[in-house]
């Protein structure tokens, strides 16, 4: 996590199996497991546009993702045994490539969170742009539509 998203948070997408956030960069997958889970009982696999995750024979997450990402730079990690966290690096990496949902048409965020998200990804490409100052804690309100307000 970078230290912009450490200074103004996350915008989380809950699930039945945990939460996904993002950035411009990457997306966050974080999955519950079982309490003493190993990784022996775990099988990530992801592909540039696919990504599945089986928990102990269980398919947990399975399908087309939102957008592509680079296999190669993506990897994930069994954490305390009890929960699998996965980082899915972007190919498009601007702060209009905001993913609506993880998998094509599953785990979509609800309005109200996709337009956190897209203020969250604004700022943080006006952090880029401006590394002197400081917008993690900054409020900004508009359209958010690729990655900046646009006037009507």
């Amino acid at each position: 996590m970078s230290n912009f998203d450490e200074r103004s948070g996350v915008v989380c997408c809950k699930t039945d199996w945990g939460e996904w956030w993002q950035t411009m960069e990457e997306v966050y997958v974080c999955i519950q497991v079982p309490s003493g889970s190993r990784a022996r009982d775990l099988s990530v696999l992801i592909k540039p546009h696919t990504l599945k995750v089986i928990v102990q024979g269980k398919v947990v997450i399975d399908g087309k993702l939102h957008a592509p990402i680079i296999e190669d730079d993506s990897t994930w990690t069994l954490e305390d045994k009890t929960q699998i966290r996965i980082l899915l690096t972007k190919v498009d990496r601007t702060a209009g490539a905001v993913w609506r949902s993880l998998l094509h048409e599953k785990y979509t965020v609800d309005s109200s969170t996709f337009d956190q998200m897209q203020q969250k990804m604004t700022l943080q490409r006006m952090q880029y742009e401006n590394p002197g100052m400081d917008f993690s804690s900054a409020d900004i309100t508009g359209n958010y539509q690729n990655g900046g307000p646009q006037l009507s």
